[in-house]
């Protein structure tokens, strides 16, 4: 059987990391068994297949919903289409675990210190990653500083000096 093809990509465009999905492999063992590369590979080359398959399904499950987003409630309709509904508590409980910990990281992520940010200090942070981020684009070159103009003629400075930079 051809390995399928995924909306005009090869094979070798549809894969997974080996690196984790080895290290899936070797927890769900234990610890004195092994497993020969061939059947680490062959493991991965289910996995893609299985996910290729429920997607699949999803999409057919959106598309008769009228809908264009795929959403969780189509990937466990599908699980059951196909025959897997064993498997949709389990999923389930995974999928609320998954949202909890989203929460949690967002809550405690990079955009929060645990204490707010004040108004200005927030447009500080903002001008400073501005600034960087200006810098990169020209190189690490600095640029200079605008002036205190009228905001739409920053707009039209910035995009002449950063966007279209003209011919030499």
């Amino acid at each position: 059987m051809e390995p399928m093809d995924i909306v005009g990509k090869s094979k070798e465009d549809a894969s997974l990391p080996k690196a984790t999905m080895t290290k899936i492999i070797k927890e769900m063992l234990p610890p004195d068994v092994r497993v020969a590369r061939d059947a680490q590979d062959l493991l991965i080359e289910c996995c893609v297949e299985f996910i290729n398959l429920i997607s699949s399904e999803s999409n057919e499950v959106c598309s008769r919903e009228d809908k264009r987003t795929i959403a969780p409630e189509h990937v466990i309709k599908a699980l059951q289409v196909l025959g897997f509904s064993d498997y949709i508590e389990e999923v389930y409980a995974a999928y609320e675990q998954h949202k909890l910990e989203t929460m949690d990281s967002l809550k405690g992520g990079k955009w929060s210190n645990g204490a707010e940010m004040t108004e200005e200090e927030a447009a500080a942070e903002q001008q400073r990653m501005f600034a960087e981020a200006r810098a990169r684009m020209n190189g690490g070159l600095p640029t200079p500083k605008p002036s205190n103009q009228d905001p739409r003629s920053k707009v039209s400075s910035v995009k002449q000096t950063h966007f279209f930079p003209s011919p030499t």
